[in-house]
């Protein structure tokens, strides 16, 4: 245990913090705002520092009709309504994840939510202020923006999405703490065939007391924020310092209900025996009731049944499966069941620790074919000596 928490360690010591963004926070005011200027102020030539814009935005301070993690300011994208910033993503290639902060005005004519989109070359996402899966008027999400280094120029941008209906009665998206974080590649552990099995790459935590960063779906392992694995529905990514986390620094709630989970797959050999094992529980954020995990790798599927009282809770299991190949083989875990908490916020089960090995027969097989490879290179050597 103690060489596996070294070995987390060095994984989050391995992440490297890219707060290439300028005024991330948007706590550095427009050239002529002043604290007598109204809490939703218009952008109408004025310039935010680090950011450019296009359309209707204003500067936004949190409190009264705005509700923000932070009393601080953000800014409200408006119909047509785009912020977008450039930076240079210097160095070797790196996975640049990004985490922002997404809510809405507060009004009583506000009927419909506007979704946002987020977009760098090559890649595009949407997003939508659903408010199920925490307490607050706002949530964090995550996304992965792309692969760069070089010194390459990545331009990001953020705009409203249109929707059908009247403007006035449109709740637009409000934006904030839009983080970078990047991810190098890569390697595979001693004692796990799985790179990324105790879910520690992902993309940043906010530094403020959060409901946790949101993924949605996402069917590529590559171009996933929670690296090597595809997201089905949604997934909340959380955190140590606000949930409890069965081993490390994070970990995966499934929290949109049936059919949500995430997967991943290796290439193993074909018809050997493989052992995987996984840890299940609750976050401690009052989801109580029966949770029913699926899991499913290669050939062999299981269902796992878990008596939840919500306060914090996990329980190490194992399974074992024989390798499909050629093609690679999948692992998942997948939600049988849709939980509510008494205040209407969906939760479910969390997912960690997730180890894969090959059995001991198969371990002994490789370890003497690897002996037998050495010792008939050796003695060609030394014919060729003679």
């Amino acid at each position: 245990m103690k060489i596996r928490n070294i070995f987390i360690t060095c994984i989050w010591l391995a992440i490297a913090s890219a707060d290439t963004l300028q005024n991330s926070d948007f706590e550095l005011p427009p050239t002529d705002w002043n604290e007598t200027s109204p809490a939703f102020f218009p952008l109408n030539g004025s310039s935010i520092p680090g950011w450019t814009y296009d359309g209707a935005v204003q500067y936004v301070t949190a409190g009264g009709e705005l509700s923000l993690p932070r009393n601080g300011h953000a800014v409200l994208l408006q119909e047509d309504g785009k912020i977008n910033q450039t930076f240079v993503a210097n160095g070797e290639e790196m996975q640049y994840l990004l985490t922002f902060t997404l809510g809405r005005r507060r009004a009583r004519n506000c009927t419909a939510n506007a979704s946002l989109v987020v977009s760098a070359p090559d890649s595009s996402a949407q997003f939508s202020l659903t408010l199920k899966y925490g307490k607050e008027s706002w949530e964090v999400y995550g996304h992965h923006l792309g692969s760069w280094g070089g010194g390459e120029s990545v331009n990001l941008v953020i705009e409203s999405q249109d929707i059908d209906a009247e403007p006035e009665s449109t709740c637009w998206p409000v934006v904030d703490d839009v983080m970078l974080s990047t991810v190098g590649s890569l390697k595979q552990g001693d004692d796990n065939l799985l790179p990324n099995g105790g879910f520690e790459l992902g993309p940043a935590f906010p530094d403020f007391p959060n409901d946790g960063v949101l993924l949605d779906s996402e069917p590529s392992l590559v171009e996933s924020a929670l690296q090597q694995w595809t997201v089905t529905g949604t997934v909340k990514y959380i955190d140590a310092k606000n949930f409890f986390v069965p081993e490390g620094k994070a970990a995966v709630e499934i929290v949109s209900g049936v059919s949500a989970g995430v997967q991943t797959a290796k290439q193993l050999d074909q018809g050997s025996d493989y052992n995987l094992e996984f840890m299940l529980g609750d976050a401690n954020d009052s989801c109580s009731g029966v949770l029913v995990v699926g899991v499913a790798a290669g050939s062999s599927a299981q269902n796992f049944t878990i008596q939840s009282n919500g306060t914090g809770s996990a329980k190490k299991y194992a399974m074992t499966f024989k390798g499909a190949g050629p093609s690679p083989t999948s692992i998942s875990f997948q939600s049988y069941t849709t939980t509510q908490r008494d205040d209407g916020v969906f939760c479910g089960p969390v997912i960690d620790g997730v180890v894969l090995k090959a059995s001991s027969g198969h371990k002994s097989y490789m370890q003497f074919s690897f002996l037998m490879t050495v010792l008939l290179a050796t003695v060609l050597k030394l014919g060729n000596l003679m």
